[in-house]
């Protein structure tokens, strides 16, 4: 029987964090939650809540570049996002190239799109890293 793998994705933004949640079973992500909370003490908080009820064994975060795969600021911070993850909640962190996660997703001006553009990066993580069987 295979093991039920539960994962977090994530889309690191400065104003907001958008969090998707999937299964190594189904291999299919779906929108979580968008957190929007001012300062890390209170955007780790709502994280320890989601990990609280949804168990996760691994977390998957979208690393931003520059087309052409340079790295630019961001890159910097959902790296340092990335570690945070892991140090605070000892559990493995995957990141995965998320250059073109939010431009595929249509949406109104002003609309927030940071849980989808989470899932598909936590789908892209599905599709490229997690065999079927």
């Amino acid at each position: 029987m295979e093991q039920l793998d539960t994962i977090l994705g994530f889309d690191f933004g400065i104003k907001r964090i958008g969090v998707a949640i999937g299964n190594s079973v189904l291999r299919q992500a779906t929108p979580l939650a968008v957190i929007a909370s001012i300062g890390n003490d209170a955007r780790f908080g709502e994280i320890a809540e989601l990990i609280k009820q949804w168990e996760p064994t691994r977390f998957v975060v979208g690393l931003p570049s520059h087309p052409d795969g340079t790295a630019h600021d961001m890159t910097a911070r959902c790296r340092k996002f990335a570690n945070q993850l892991n140090g605070r909640f000892n559990l493995p962190v995957v990141l995965v190239d998320e250059r073109y996660s939010s431009a595929v997703i249509p949406a109104k001006r002003g609309e927030v799109i940071d849980d989808r553009a989470a899932s598909i990066i936590l789908q892209q993580y599905f599709d490229e890293y997690v065999p079927t069987n």
